[in-house]
Formats: structure tokens, sequence, C-alpha cells
């Protein structure tokens, strides 16, 4: 549990040393045992310990504010009945992550992403077709919701790898290499945690930056040679 009440870490991210990159393999691992093995014990154990006067109650304005947004999204999804298929724009942002923010990146591969996915949304949100209602289990509708999150989600990491203009780890900048071809990072502007804050829809992401200090163990060249 972090030092959110009832808010787990998971994943790569539940160690509490990181180096510079771990192996995606082992990153893959990690993430698909503590989703398919840990996380349901883990909640539900949590949510078992719970007094019933704990619980958040559904008539608090949060709640109510986060249904409407679903209940409006699914509307809207089911309103559209484009013609093309969820799978049509799934695969198409696949594409363009894999071409311009792949495992190496570069500052015009980006920006040619940064600028194709807002347009791939905004088709995506006119000419998408979900069969179906909301009214029972569907799962084509449920598909359709995760691709209109893929759709930000992709944009922001994107707009994060552009502005992080450096190599570090598997975040590897095609212009910042050193004589070796290996990793060249850039520690006087970049030692931070950067997380992104929503601004509303319409608006960019404001960067909140935290930084990285060393007092004991510093920071130092990762070379696998």
């Amino acid at each position: 549990m972090s030092n959110v009440p009832g808010l787990y870490v998971l994943g790569e991210a539940n160690f509490s040393d990181h180096g510079a990159n771990r192996l995606g393999a082992s990153a893959l691992m990690q993430g698909l045992a503590d989703g398919y093995f840990v996380l349901p014990n883990t909640i539900g154990d949590y949510l078992a310990t719970q007094k019933p006067a704990a619980r958040p109650k559904t008539d608090a304005f949060e709640f109510q504010q986060a249904e409407n947004n679903v209940r409006g999204i699914v509307t809207r999804l089911l309103g559209v009945k484009g013609k093309q298929p969820v799978s049509h724009f799934h695969k198409r942002l696949g594409k363009i992550l894999w071409n311009g923010c792949g495992m190496a990146r570069n500052a015009v591969g980006l920006r040619k992403a940064l600028a194709e996915i807002p347009a791939l949304r905004e088709e995506y949100w006119q000419n998408v077709n979900v069969p179906g209602d909301g009214g029972t289990l569907n799962q084509s509708l449920e598909r359709a919701g995760r691709v209109a999150d893929f759709l930000e989600l992709a944009e922001l990491l994107c707009l994060d790898a552009l502005e992080r203009d450096e190599s570090c780890g598997c975040h590897f900048r095609e212009e910042h290499v050193d004589a070796e071809g290996e990793c060249l990072r850039n520690d006087e502007q970049f030692a931070h945690a950067a997380a992104w804050e929503y601004q509303g829809e319409g608006r960019a992401p404001l960067l909140n930056k935290e930084p990285l200090v060393y007092e004991t163990v510093h920071m130092a060249k990762r070379n696998y040679k």
C-alpha cells in the first residue's frame, strides 16, 4: 500500500529502488503476476477489513461526478453509429506509436505522432461503430471505452517522451547517444520524477516535477558490457 490508504502500487513500480532500466520481459511478467494473482487478493483483503462506516457513500459528489462522466461517455460512444469498428482505430493508433514512440524515438517522429493522434481521436468520435447497447454486457462497448482512453494516454506518452530530451533506460532518444551508441543521460536537467496533471478537456496537461536527490548512492552510467 502507498501512503494513500487503499491505494496500492503494483507491477514493476512496487520496488523501492530502481536502476535506469529493467529488462522488458521481467517488467511484463511482474505486471502479469501482480495483475492476475496478487491484485485480486490484495484488494479483496483490504475491502474485507474496512468497516461499513468507512466505505465511500454513493451519494458523495465525487461518486456522482464519476458516474455521470461514465454514463456520458457510454451514451456518446453508442450514439456515434459510424462506419468503422473499434479495432480499426486501435490498430491505427498502435502503428502511430510503433513508428513515432517505439523503442527508439526522435523529436521528428514524436512531433509527427503528436499531430496524428489528435486527428485520429477526432475521427474516432465521429466514425466509430459500437454495436449493441449499454444495458447489458457489451464487450464491444468495453473495448471502445478502453481505446478512447488509449488515445488520450498515447498523446501523453508522446508528449512526455518529447519533453524528456535525453536518453535514459528504455527511453532511447536517437539524438542522445554516446560514442559507443549507448544512452546519453542529462542528469543536470532531467534528474526528476515527472507527473502530468490533467487540466480539463481541451487543455494542455500541467507538468509537475519532483527532484531526485541521492545522498548516499549517486547516479552512474549503466553498462551491460
